[in-house]
């Protein structure tokens, strides 16, 4: 692979196809293979502290526990926890990161280290009577993030959940985005207790916020019906987990062409079952693999959650790789620049240990990608080595 001055692939295929131009530097890897980078379509770096601090089994309780981290947690820690889950992810192969935050630290991070991806700042507030305050906050760190974010950072918004936003501050915030042409992501369909909550007004969600005195939104059929009424599914929006959509909701996501972010560790972990992958991939969405949190998951290994998907949905080892890289790249709207070794696009790609041993077919490769569960050798974006890190002069 040649790759040019803007770090751009310029030539990718046999050793005597691809030219080497008089001066360029040479980097070789023998026994090994090229791997696309990586792309993981949801995290939250900012909480790569709290890993293995939040343990309660039941969904609210956790929530609530995660609340009152976030109320402790300050300015420096959520960058350290943000650039140390940035490191994490490009050890594992990751070269695009599509994190969600409320502190932007991962902005700084990415600015600060070399990382490039889409950041979703979070809206949050049920009650109509903090609205004005709430949309004004998202105004006002949008608008410094998107004066902060290096190149090949985009910015985007993030109306938590059904749960968390009330619907005043859902319609705002989604007007805004599409207003500006700005990205949106939402945690949709994740839980139970999410459903319970939209579609019958019960459960702890729902008696969270009659003890606060804010009044519940009109019942719908399910979470992501309730995101249709509310003008948030579309080609713009990547609705986080999933899990409970029925037949009705995957035909849904198709019609609307709205992208899926799968994280089937995160969602075993909190006992929400499995989303329906095999018939969201049928019906043509857009699905992409992420990690979640380290709060929520022991490590940011996606191939840990290719696996499971590959488990989950009944894939063969080609189409939970596809699933790691050209399907998130194609989620998160980025397909024309990452996802695939070919000319033109940014040279993100990672180095995995392959012994040389006789010709494989793809599946075999594929099958070995999956088995693979170290550090890489090497994680380079955009043409520059980001794991492990360069030491001085290098």
């Amino acid at each position: 692979m040649l790759v040019d001055a803007a770090g751009r692939i310029a030539a990718v295929g046999a050793d005597e196809a691809v030219p080497r131009p008089e001066g360029a530097r040479a980097v070789d890897y023998p026994d090994a293979l090229l791997l696309p980078g990586l792309i993981n379509a949801h995290t939250h770096l900012e909480l790569h502290g709290l890993r293995g601090q939040v343990e309660e089994a039941d969904f609210f309780s956790w929530i609530q526990h995660m609340r009152r981290a976030r109320e402790t947690a300050g300015a420096d820690d959520y960058l350290e926890g943000a650039r140390a889950g940035l490191r994490e992810c490009w050890s594992f192969g990751v070269t695009t990161v599509a994190d969600t935050g409320t502190s932007g630290a991962t902005v700084e991070a990415f600015a600060e280290l070399g990382g490039r991806g889409v950041y979703y700042q979070e809206a949050l507030g049920p009650d109509r009577r903090g609205t004005a305050r709430a949309f004004a906050e998202v105004i006002k760190s949008v608008d410094r993030l998107l004066e902060q974010a290096p190149a090949g950072v985009a910015i985007g918004v993030s109306p938590h959940a059904p749960y968390t936003v009330g619907p005043e501050l859902l319609a705002q915030a989604v007007g805004y985005a599409l207003e500006r042409g700005l990205p949106l992501a939402m945690h949709l369909a994740e839980s139970s207790a999410e459903v319970e909550f939209v579609t019958a007004g019960r459960g702890a969600f729902a008696d969270n916020w009659r003890e606060r005195g804010i009044p519940l939104p009109r019942p719908a059929r399910s979470p992501l019906a309730y995101a249709e009424v509310a003008g948030v599914l579309g080609p713009d929006l990547l609705a986080i987990h999933a899990v409970q959509a029925d037949p009705e909701d995957v035909a849904l996501l198709a019609e609307t062409d709205t992208a899926v972010a799968a994280c089937p560790r995160s969602n075993r972990r909190h006992g929400h079952g499995g989303l329906p992958l095999a018939e969201l991939l049928g019906a043509g969405v857009r699905v992409g693999l992420g990690t979640d949190s380290a709060a929520s998951v022991p490590d940011l290994d996606l191939l840990a959650e290719a696996r499971a998907a590959r488990e989950l949905a009944g894939l063969s080892a080609e189409e939970a790789v596809r699933l790691a890289t050209l399907g998130g790249a194609r989620a998160l709207g980025m397909e024309a620049e990452v996802g695939s070794l070919e000319a033109g696009k940014w040279a993100d790609f990672c180095v995995l240990p392959l012994e040389a041993s006789g010709t494989r077919d793809a599946g075999e490769v594929a099958g070995l990608v999956l088995e693979h569960r170290e550090d890489c050798l090497a994680t380079w974006v955009a043409g520059q080595r980001a794991h492990p890190e360069p030491g001085p002069g290098t």
